[in-house]
């Protein structure tokens, strides 16, 4: 799969203005459907949160809260895989099915922390992820290089979670934390840089081109939450 860069110096100003400002418009797009997804997440996680009967039925059971788990994993996993086979109508109904599943499991998150707490976590999040995002548009770095550096990030994160579901450490949580902050603004900055190489990448494959939009809008979606979580253990006060 080809995703080429936005090098575009041996066109016109004219023309370098038009794809630009086409850019702007894919870009516009994505978030609208990352924004539309993260809606969706907080209003399944507040309806189920209500329903305190329902929440405890999901976290008693946990052949059904794993299946939870595994159905994320396998969205995720069926869109990152197949996104170029699928439809696009296909494609977006994943998307907005993954984000609504993930709520359930946010209202547990919901009841466990305290609404200032929540809100604090949700503002400090938001202004994080606006500027890397901003980064991300405007530097002429290329971000691919610390794709490796990320991605063992990532690697370590998980390693950690596991290690301490047993060991139930602080020390190692506030390790988690730190790591998952760091390298969650990065991707978020990688990743707002890849939705300009998708976009001049396809070469005007609006198929392929709007499809790509909603993997780029879901790992938006994903660095969002995560950074809101990392905020949350951080600053977070937990309901008494």
């Amino acid at each position: 799969m080809y995703y080429g860069g936005n090098n575009y110096e041996s066109q016109t100003y004219e023309d370098q203005y038009d794809a630009i400002r086409g850019m702007n418009t894919y870009i516009a797009k994505v978030f609208g459907w990352m924004f539309a997804g993260l809606l969706l997440t907080a209003a399944v996680g507040y309806l189920v949160a209500g329903n305190l009967e329902l929440v405890a039925f999901i976290v008693t059971n946990p052949i059904l809260f794993f299946g939870i788990m595994i159905a994320e994993i396998a969205m995720v996993v069926v869109l990152s895989s197949r996104i170029t086979k699928l439809s696009y109508g296909a494609a977006v109904g994943l998307f907005l099915a993954y984000a609504a599943i993930n709520g359930i499991t946010f209202s547990i998150i919901f009841l466990a922390y305290t609404s200032e707490s929540i809100a604090t976590a949700f503002s400090t999040t938001a202004i994080t992820f606006g500027i890397m995002c901003v980064y991300g548009y405007f530097t002429r770095a290329d971000l691919t290089r610390f794709r490796s550096i990320l991605f063992m990030g990532l690697i370590g994160i998980l390693v950690l979670s596991v290690v301490n579901i047993f060991m139930a450490s602080s020390s190692i949580g506030w390790i988690i934390s730190i790591v998952s902050l760091f390298v969650f603004l990065g991707l978020t900055a990688y990743d707002m840089q890849r939705l300009k190489a998708f976009y001049f990448g396809t070469e005007g494959d609006s198929v392929l081109r709007s499809n790509l939009g909603i993997i780029g809008a879901l790992r938006l979606y994903l660095d969002f939450i995560n950074l809101f979580l990392t905020m949350l253990r951080f600053m977070g006060g937990r309901r008494r």
